[in-house]
């Protein structure tokens, strides 16, 4: 494996001790202020919203809260315990969300979850989201913690998942008429009580099973543990999952859905093909309704798009406490090219899909809904796949 390779993808080494950088930590804070007031103005909704996305972003890098290095250590070492805490994820926002969802409402406005059809086109497009995450080196989340956090490599494949998104959306008629079965939801069919009793006991069962299969990880000899520091990280992986629950919670309660990435990308990239001299009058999804909405609204309008940008913010600052935000711009073209076609792919896998690991996967399963069982079971082979293609480009396992 080429060295500059390896070198491309992988953020600056957490020093000990190592000093916080000033002028990005204080950049960051005032841009988060001044938009925070700007806000405000349109009421607390949105400007909470900008403080729990800030929060997702502290807490994603500073506990290196990934999805896509957990299934593929898992493939490849047997290394469980990246997916030991998004299964910890999924438990913890299942038992949060069920009592607003049971509810319906939540501060005055109507609530509801990450409800999608089970279908042909979720299976084809987390399959593609799989291999896109493997060779992009990150999912929706994941890109945006790494970007924020100082890497160009990431920037990258952010742009080219806008572009692979805002090309699913206009391909997403055909996929929608391929079979599919209205969104199957478990506290419909068994009471919210008996639905949550029922995954958790799913979520508990995988978890034993993967133990079980788990090979020990080898004791570094000598090597001294990491100790928790609020302000450089890291932080243990069961904090990073409680603190993204009880920020998809959060989200719930005051947007009145669940946490989500990827339309971000979606209406980012139709917002730059409108500047290129596309016409959104040529889609039938982008032609009125809530997508034209959007289109048309300012850059904050959109909550999710406002909380995508706030985790960039809320990781720049991370890194910058942590004395790790050190952008490398040397790239080789390995490294660029599976950016680009990773970033394609998890921007149209994610938009068929009706979403990413966190929209998708864990706001879907915490919601009860089928969908997200078979987004993941379906990502899962899509990542076996990548990790053959990862290696014929001489990227790092």
């Amino acid at each position: 494996m080429p060295p500059a390779v390896e070198r491309s993808l992988t953020p600056a080494p957490r020093a000990a001790g190592a000093a916080v950088q000033p002028w990005p930590l204080a950049l960051g804070l005032v841009a988060f202020a001044l938009l925070a007031l700007h806000l405000a103005q349109g009421g607390w909704r949105p400007a909470v919203l900008w403080g729990v996305g800030l929060l997702l972003g502290l807490t994603l890098y500073q506990a290196s809260f990934g999805f896509a290095n957990g299934y593929r250590r898992m493939f490849v070492a047997r290394d469980m315990r990246g997916v030991q805490a998004q299964l910890l994820l999924l438990a913890l926002t299942t038992l949060l969300f069920a009592p607003a969802l049971a509810a319906g409402s939540a501060f005055g406005r109507d609530v509801g979850g990450a409800w999608a059809p089970v279908g042909v086109s979720v299976a084809a497009g987390a399959f593609l989201f799989g291999i896109g995450m493997q060779l992009a080196g990150g999912c929706g989340s994941g890109t945006l913690y790494t970007a924020g956090g100082g890497s160009p490599r990431m920037l990258l494949v952010l742009g080219a998942a806008c572009g692979g998104s805002f090309w699913a959306s206009l391909h997403l008629g055909w996929w929608q008429r391929l079979p599919s079965h209205d969104a199957v939801v478990l506290g419909d069919l068994l009471g919210w009580p008996g639905a949550v009793a029922a995954q958790l006991g799913f979520i508990a069962a995988l978890s034993l099973l993967l133990r079980r299969l788990a090979r020990p990880a080898p004791a570094a000899a000598g090597a001294p543990r990491a100790r928790f520091a609020l302000l450089s990280g890291p932080w243990p992986a069961a904090l990073g999952a409680l603190l993204l629950a009880l920020g998809n919670l959060a989200t719930l309660l005051v947007d009145g859905s669940p946490w989500a990435i990827t339309w971000g990308f979606t209406l980012w990239g139709a917002k730059a093909a409108t500047v290129l001299g596309w016409q959104p009058d040529s889609s039938a999804f982008w032609r009125d309704g809530a997508q034209r909405a959007a289109l048309d609204g300012g850059p904050l309008d959109d909550s999710t798009s406002l909380m995508d940008l706030a985790i960039m913010l809320g990781a720049l600052c991370a890194a910058s406490m942590a004395g790790r935000f050190a952008p490398r711009w040397r790239m080789p073209w390995p490294s660029a090219a599976a950016a680009l076609l990773g970033g394609l792919a998890i921007g149209y896998g994610a938009r068929i899909a009706y979403g990413c690991n966190i929209g998708a996967f864990v706001s879907g399963v915490a919601s009860g809904s089928l969908h997200g069982w078979l987004w993941i079971a379906a990502a899962l082979p899509g990542t076996w796949l990548a990790i053959g293609l990862r290696r014929r480009l001489g990227l790092p396992d």
